[in-house]
């Protein structure tokens, strides 16, 4: 049984991995900006701006997984909420690497989330560990600083794992929840051409992936969190549809009403990158999900 720290344990991911480590009876404490010591996963203060951790929340502790990031989808991307994203990222590591460096986290592993935003926009290209960044949008621009940051954590000499995940499918946040809204309503939506393609991940296994990185000694390094059979943004829409059952369309949502709607930010959801988690594969982790036929099955039905 190991000790795990989690920032970001009360998000999306951090909620289901949260779950699965406890059900393997490993102990989970988690980061917040609030504290709740008592809670069922005892919840210790910190402060990214102010590099404030509290030191109880370190004790003991084997592993951090850092999920903690300001939602990328969340607002509109003024400057400021751009900032936000970019440090709320950057200076979490950049803060557990302090403390690594200062001998006040000792940890056999540091795991930090990223994302396949590193890729930018890249129509049809095979995208694996190895290929480099994109060279334009926010979202590249975002994640190499974060991938940065990460690097800096490297630098410390402790045995380091990131993981780029892709567009997490879950009904209790997510892209996939705002997508099945109108779709209840018999609308599944598309955006632009639809061609983009759509590189996802089943909640369940994106949090089973953090768990194996906890749990493989050996597995260090950079790693695609994205199922091996991504697919175009049109075809993702016809399958949600299908598998939703019930009468529905699928129409496009042109670009200009998406510059509209969204600004700068349609970016997250015109921008597509053809990932595949190859090292996953090769050092032996089993996806349970890797159609998207069955991941919405389990989801919706």
């Amino acid at each position: 049984m190991a000790k795990i720290l989690i920032a970001g344990g009360s998000g999306l991911i951090g909620r289901q991995t949260t779950d699965l480590l406890l059900l393997k009876n490993h102990e989970v404490v988690h980061l917040s900006r609030s504290a709740r010591p008592n809670a069922k996963v005892p919840t210790y203060k910190w402060d990214i701006d102010k590099g404030y951790i509290d030191a109880e929340a370190l004790e003991g502790v084997d592993y951090v997984i850092n999920l903690a990031g300001t939602g990328i989808a969340d607002k509109r991307w003024t400057a400021s909420r751009k900032k936000a994203i970019i440090d709320s990222r950057v200076n979490g590591n950049l803060l557990f690497k302090k403390l690594i460096e200062e001998k006040k986290l000792d940890i056999k592993k540091f795991i930090s989330g990223g994302a396949i935003g590193y890729y930018g926009d890249r129509g049809n290209e095979v995208l694996t560990e190895a290929s480099g960044p994109g060279s334009s949008g926010f979202l590249a621009e975002s994640c190499i600083q974060w991938e940065e940051s990460i690097a800096e954590v490297v630098q410390t000499g402790i045995p380091v794992a990131s993981v780029r995940i892709g567009i997490v499918l879950s009904t209790e946040g997510g892209a996939l929840e705002k997508m099945l809204l109108p779709a209840k309503l018999g609308l599944g939506s598309y955006f632009g051409a639809g061609d983009q393609i759509y590189s996802w991940v089943h909640i369940s296994d994106i949090a089973r992936i953090f768990v194996w990185l906890v749990e493989i000694e050996s597995a260090i390094g950079v790693y695609n969190g994205t199922s091996p059979n991504p697919l175009s943004n049109k075809l993702f829409a016809k399958e949600m549809m299908r598998i939703k059952k019930g009468p529905g369309i699928v129409a496009p949502v042109p670009t200009f009403a998406l510059h509209i709607l969204l600004g700068e930010m349609k970016e997250v959801v015109l921008t597509g990158s053809h990932v595949m988690p190859n090292k996953l594969i090769d050092e032996g982790f089993e996806f349970e999900f890797t159609r998207l036929e069955s991941a919405l099955k389990d989801l919706i039905i």
